[in-house]
């Protein structure tokens, strides 16, 4: 016998005995009629008793709470205790569910990578912040939509439907920033199988990977060319004077000058690409310490003047205010502006330097009446061997890496490079200005005096 046929039998065995109890005294005393009278009327409040509980249980069930659970005797008592017993478990495993999927929800919001979850048809699940940025999608508007209405690149879809579990997708994208340009952007994609045909979308940002790895191209392939014209040069004045021998003085002395011009060139090169290495070493980041700008300002200037040759007009504004920092690597900033400025501005324009502290703050300015710089290059002028007219930059002696290490030397001053320039107009020509932060500011350190 099953636990509901003992229970209904126990049931109708107690509202038996007590329509027996009931009936039988009554029968005795008043006859048949009035027994099974009494009986029958015993069997009516027994029914409207149960029937009474069961309204209560249903009511209490809307709105199941220990204060509010029905009070009762008996089998009732057993069957509302143990029905509490139950919902409260039932509620203790909801609420450790909850608990879980919270944590799960969370732990997935602080990967760097997006989460897109997908069912068997390729719906929206779920996906985290990471991946409706990567993906332009909105969990609040868009669950349970076909991922492929939002993804249409035809490489996706035949990547999704092949089904490549482990094999990852490089794909690009475009989507708009915060000031609402768009950009290209560069995702790593790759589908993960798990639970009852479920599937995890996972998406990360290489962009900035691939834009150094281009640079690490375009470096290799820059420091190459540079290196193949003197090379070459070099190498067929060698062959000349090879074959002609030591016979001919003058070309001799004309193969040995654009020698020593290459070489020298080379010997440029190399020098820029090491110090270019050393500041971008951050573990060989010096201890600060105060340097004399204005005097390395001037001994710049001066080096400046005999570089010009007299064909500029060359003005300083030196304040007598001191910086916090590496004297070389100053040096090197400063000095690769002010020799740019001597290259590319021809001969009888002005080039005005300036050291000053300005609403509290230092500045390194260098102003120049050159031709300017045209605004789309503005941006890359600090790449590694960019060049707005490579031509002219070659001409003039640079090796293309000389505002490369203004920036690198900047990044280990705090320091920041705005680039103002103006072309083709009446009043052409380029600013330079670094900007450092108050706190670089130092006093003047007193010098020190030998003793006889």
């Amino acid at each position: 016998m099953t636990l509901t046929q003992k229970s209904f039998a126990t049931i109708i065995a107690r509202v038996g005995a007590l329509a027996a109890v009931a009936g039988l005294p009554a029968g005795l005393i008043g006859g048949a009629a009035w027994g099974l009278g009494l009986a029958g009327l015993v069997v009516t409040l027994a029914f409207m008793y149960y029937a009474w509980k069961l309204a209560s249980l249903h009511s209490w069930l809307d709105d199941p709470k220990a204060a509010t659970l029905p009070d009762a005797g008996g089998l009732w008592g057993d069957v509302l205790g143990k029905l509490y017993r139950h919902i409260k478990q039932e509620r203790i495993s909801q609420q450790a569910l909850s608990a879980a999927l919270d944590r799960f929800q969370r732990a997935a919001e602080a990967l760097p990578d997006g989460a897109l979850m997908l069912d068997k048809q390729n719906n929206i699940v779920w996906l985290n912040s990471t991946a409706e940025e990567h993906w332009g999608i909105s969990l609040a508007h868009d669950r349970m939509q076909t991922v492929t209405y939002f993804i249409r690149y035809p490489e996706f879809i035949d990547y999704l439907g092949a089904r490549q579990f482990g094999e990852p997708l490089a794909l690009r994208t475009s989507r708009k920033d915060a000031g609402g340009a768009t950009k290209e952007v560069s995702l790593a994609v790759q589908l993960v199988a798990f639970g009852e045909d479920q599937m995890l979308l996972l998406s990360r940002d290489v962009s900035e990977r691939d834009r150094l790895e281009t640079m690490r191209r375009d470096f290799v392939a820059n420091v190459a060319h540079e290196l193949r014209t003197p090379i070459t040069v070099m190498a067929g004045f060698l062959e000349t004077l090879t074959n002609v021998g030591a016979g001919n003085p003058d070309l001799l002395q004309k193969s040995l000058t654009h020698m020593t011009a290459q070489a020298t060139r080379m010997q440029r090169l190399v020098e820029d690409l090491l110090t270019l290495s050393r500041l971008e070493d951050h573990a060989a980041r010096s201890v600060p310490a105060p340097v004399n700008v204005p005097e390395l300002v001037a001994s710049l200037v001066i080096d400046a003047g005999q570089l010009s040759g007299g064909r500029h007009q060359i003005h300083t504004q030196i304040a007598e205010a001191w910086l916090l920092g590496n004297r070389d690597e100053l040096a090197s900033a400063f000095g690769n502006l002010i020799s740019n400025a001597v290259r590319y501005t021809p001969a009888g324009g002005s080039i005005t330097i300036t050291w000053m502290v300005e609403a509290g703050a230092p500045l390194f300015r260098v102003h120049d009446t050159g031709e300017g710089i045209a605004p789309e290059h503005i941006p890359r002028l600090t790449e590694r061997f960019y060049r707005v007219d490579r031509g002219r930059s070659q001409a003039s002696g640079g090796t293309g890496l000389g505002l490369a290490i203004v920036k690198h030397a900047l990044i280990r001053h705090d320091g920041r490079l705005d680039i103002q320039s103006s072309r083709g107009a009446e009043q052409h020509g380029s600013t330079f200005t670094i900007h450092f932060p108050a706190a670089r500011l130092c006093a003047a350190q007193p010098r020190l005096q030998a003793v006889a």
